[in-house]
């Protein structure tokens, strides 16, 4: 289990909690607008077009999926809810110290929805899209929902493998920092022939960064034995192979194996070079 320190109870500044409100998208108070790129189920394993590709279309094209209904709240999420907000203000203040990127780093917003969402810059979106990262408003938006699938659809059990999910996330965030996002999309429409190439390669790169935060929280203590077989079993359970995608071509997320090997490259290495998963030839990815 993770146990993350100097935990009040309170929530995050930079958490949003709209699940009242369902696919309305108004919020009544709640934190501050941050940031985290876009990962549909589909980005974090589903299938789709992944982030090397103009996700704003994708939402144009689902946003008739977006209803207008009141969302619901299940107060056995509360703990669910709490552990989000504290994996945000811990993996936000790994990036924002001498181990990530410190100064350069700007924090997130993470915003819990159900049912659906009206983001600041990405339309509407269904919870069917999965958690997802708008580089638009910089903020990533998880229905809870999601990580009941995670356990009995995708078999990866355990708080490490949802906490994963949205270090998973914040790696995008921090990819959408560098300007290695905008490089990729520019890449993609360039040469829509590589952008599932390219989506691979972003994908696997938000792996190696959520290791290297996982080696941090290791170091100071926050996780136990098991819990990185919890987020490599999570990692695994949504490689584009696992999900029952046999045409590789068409993968946008990497096959289980990549997955698994990029998240343990950031972890044993703890260091952002290790990750240039743009640098290796496809067969090394």
């Amino acid at each position: 289990m993770v146990k993350f320190r100097n935990s009040d109870g309170g929530l995050s500044d930079n958490l949003q909690d709209r699940r009242a409100i369902g696919g309305k998208g108004v919020v009544a108070g709640g934190g501050v607008v941050g940031i985290v790129v876009v990962v549909l189920l589909q980005l974090l394993g589903g299938g789709g077009g992944g982030s090397g590709v103009d996700i704003t279309d994708i939402f144009g094209q689902i946003q008739s999926g977006a209803g207008g209904s009141s969302g619901t709240v299940d107060p056995a999420d509360e703990p669910l809810v709490q552990e989000m907000s504290d994996a945000l203000d811990d993996i936000q203040g790994f990036w924002a110290g001498s181990g990530g990127l410190g100064s350069r780093y700007t924090d997130a917003t993470l915003v819990l929805f159900t049912d659906a969402v009206a983001t600041g810059g990405c339309g509407n979106a269904p919870s069917s899209v999965g958690p997802f990262y708008c580089p638009a408003d910089r903020t990533a938006y998880i229905d809870l929902s999601f990580f009941k699938e995670l356990q009995g659809r995708f078999g990866a059990p355990g708080d490490f493998a949802q906490v994963y999910v949205l270090a998973h996330e914040l790696g995008h965030h921090v990819q959408n920092l560098q300007g290695t996002s905008d490089q990729v999309r520019q890449l993609s429409q360039s040469d829509p022939g590589r952008a599932n190439e390219l989506s691979v390669r972003l994908e696997l790169q938000a792996d190696c960064y959520a290791g290297i935060w996982g080696a941090s929280a290791q170091n100071r203590g926050l996780i136990e034995p098991g819990d990185i077989q919890e987020g490599l079993g999570a990692a695994a359970a949504v490689g584009d192979d696992a999900l029952g995608n046999g045409n590789q071509e068409s993968w946008t997320h990497g096959s289980s194996a990549s997955r698994q090997r990029w998240f343990e490259a950031g972890f044993d290495s703890g260091d952002l070079a290790a990750c240039d998963t743009f640098s290796v030839s496809a067969a090394d990815l």
